[in-house]
């Protein structure tokens, strides 16, 4: 098949166009190049690669595709709320008009990269597909209002699907520290410290990058009518973890590290536990290949590997808000003063 990824070149991105040409497909790559320079390893290299804003894509680039998987955006809360606006145009209004040009240039099948961050502040019961949404943030809300939206565009000819990725983490060569697993494993592995900034009671569902890139894979393969205009949370039940969790899992790699909870952020009122029951019935073939200990053990040796050091922990370099706040004039970004 001819995919067309959008957002290669991020953190996910690049597991997807490798795990796409390892299994015989070509791939054509979009992507602005707003974190250009924060590789760690080389990148897999998609057979043709657009340096395109996801706003700025014509239905001529999607031509002779036979799939779409929309992974660019604004990616995650703390940097959808630097700009409102523009993360609802760049997230929400750019991905409706990308689902509308693929249907108009004949793609039959569009895979969204959405999350399970729609969920909010749904606390200790384990959430599935029919739970209320509580979006706590623009970026959540942006995710929700583009399902919302290109559910209308699905007919016989247009297959779409809505991935509710859990939260991410674990090694990529385009690695970040933004994410909370990884973010505490980098603070002990360059502090000695595993730095809490909430009371650590918020639940998490938790993925691997490396397998949300393989449940695309599994999507694209998928029967129609196992995923048509579906919402389908993306994980393992097995892998719900409170934040606290997390940090006694990182304490036994870093046995020298010690726990301290800042509470500079407060309570934080995200916190989800989430229901992986409708992928296990839907698509039954896809397992995850990691879990959280086995991942952590992987970032661990590449942490070590690479000598992460303090000036990597505190640079721009793995962390995304700092660089985009930097570049905001590859996205016209303007800061909210909140």
């Amino acid at each position: 098949m001819n995919i067309f990824v959008t957002g290669h070149l991020g953190y996910i991105g690049v597991h997807l166009v490798e795990l796409l040409k390892k299994a015989g497909h070509s791939v054509t790559g979009s992507d602005l190049g707003l974190f250009e320079g924060c590789e760690w390893e080389p990148l897999p290299k998609p057979d043709r690669d657009l340096r395109k804003d996801v706003r700025d894509l014509e239905e001529s680039d999607l031509r002779g595709h036979d799939a779409v998987c929309h992974l660019a955006a604004i990616s995650n809360d703390p940097m959808g709320e630097l700009d409102p606006t523009l993360t609802q145009r760049v997230n929400r209004d750019a991905s409706v008009r990308l689902a509308e040009l693929a249907k108009a240039a004949k793609v039959k099948r569009f895979l969204f990269s959405s999350s399970c961050s729609v969920y909010g502040g749904g606390g200790d019961k384990a959430l599935d597909e029919t739970a209320p949404l509580d979006p706590l943030t623009e970026y959540a809300r942006s995710k929700i209002e583009t399902e919302q939206q290109v559910a209308k565009l699905a007919d016989d000819r247009f297959t779409c699907a809505y991935l509710r990725n859990a939260t991410a983490y674990g090694h990529s060569p385009m690695l970040r520290i933004d994410l909370v697993v990884n973010n505490l494993l980098a603070c002990a592995v360059s502090t000695n410290e595993v730095r809490i900034m909430s009371d650590g009671s918020p639940w998490r569902p938790l993925i691997h990058c490396r397998d949300i890139a393989r449940a695309f894979v599994a999507f694209l393969n998928a029967p129609t009518q196992a995923i048509q205009n579906q919402a389908i949370n993306v994980g393992g039940n097995t892998e719900n973890f409170r934040v606290r969790d997390v940090a006694d899992q990182v304490q036994k790699l870093v046995p020298s590290a010690k726990i301290r909870y800042t509470g500079e952020v407060g309570h934080d009122p995200r916190n989800y536990r989430v229901s992986f029951d409708k992928l296990n019935r839907l698509i039954p073939d896809f397992k995850l290949h990691y879990t959280l200990a086995s991942g952590m053990r992987e970032l661990h040796a590449k942490l070590l590997d690479h000598r992460f050091s303090i000036d990597d922990f505190t640079g721009d370099q793995f962390t995304r808000l700092r660089t985009l706040k930097n570049r905001t004039h590859l996205l016209g970004l303007t800061p909210t003063t909140k």
